[in-house]
């Protein structure tokens, strides 16, 4: 019996369908595209949303095929959104998407950015966790991810951006309007501004990029051989729009850096750890 035992565990962990979540194509030879069946729907849900396997009901309502009803399909979803165990999804999509993962490993430059510590970087993360939070399960439109006049903050961030807390415990987040102020949206949060920076300075290339590649599904193509990058040795004393402007000027160069250039100095008000300024290298 144990042996017995053993050879099945061992076919169920060596198996493709327990490590992979498998979808079968029913005529692997076409090229047109088919719908998933409920079991691989189900499947989907659950591992988007829950990072974790379908629960009984969602099973049932593959079972008997009802999940690919649109009714019963919102239904789960929304149920879904509603269990706790949806935490995953802002630890794991917003971590990739929204690249606060990285945030943990960023180290800005002391002698640059000598008020950094832990606690903001701590204080960086949770708003844009709290921000995505609130277009996952509030009431605010997804059209506004990019745009949207509020955010949250501690009393430790309010003072990183120099914004003032309505009231309350200055240690606990609280919703800030950002009306009349320089930000909105998630692309002025300082973990995206920071983790799209240098220790040293922010990287206009690094920020173009994430826009080209995570908004508008058009990266660029990877720098061809021999390329250099940015010499920071040379014109110290000028700002970083005036040395990339200079890189720009070989041919080889501008073919890419003139996409990504002009959306990252749109954010060039906002420094290697998302402060907002005005002046670069005075």
């Amino acid at each position: 019996v144990e042996q017995g035992l053993r050879l099945a565990m061992e076919a169920i962990l060596s198996s493709p369908h327990f490590f992979y979540r498998v979808e079968l194509d029913p005529d692997p030879s076409s090229t047109e595209a088919h719908g998933l069946s409920a079991h691989e729907l189900a499947t989907r849900l659950s591992y988007f949303l829950w990072s974790s396997t379908p629960d009984d009901l969602l099973l049932a309502n593959a079972g008997d095929d009802s999940l690919l009803e649109d009714e019963t399909l919102s239904a789960e979803v929304a149920r879904l959104l509603d269990d706790s165990r949806s935490e995953a999804l802002i630890d794991n999509f917003a971590g990739q998407w929204l690249f606060l993962r990285g945030v943990h490993d960023h180290e800005p430059d002391y002698n640059y950015f000598p008020a950094f510590d832990d606690e903001l970087r701590l204080a960086m993360i949770q708003e844009t966790e709290l921000y995505f939070n609130e277009f996952l399960r509030g009431r605010s439109s997804m059209l506004s991810f990019l745009t949207g006049d509020f955010t949250f903050l501690n009393q430790r961030l309010a003072n990183h951006y120099g914004l003032e807390l309505p009231g309350g415990n200055a240690e606990d987040f609280q919703r800030v309007s950002l009306t009349g102020t320089q930000r909105s949206g998630v692309l002025t949060q300082g973990a995206w501004l920071m983790v799209t920076s240098f220790p040293t300075r922010t990287s206009p290339v690094k920020r173009g990029v994430w826009v080209l590649e995570n908004l508008l599904c058009d990266g660029p193509p990877p720098p061809p051989p021999g390329v250099e990058g940015l010499i920071t040795e040379d014109m110290s004393s000028a700002t970083l729009r005036e040395r990339l402007e200079n890189h720009r000027k070989e041919p080889v160069c501008a073919s890419c850096h003139n996409a990504m250039d002009p959306i990252g100095f749109g954010f060039e008000h906002f420094d290697g750890v998302g402060e907002f300024r005005d002046a670069d290298s005075g």
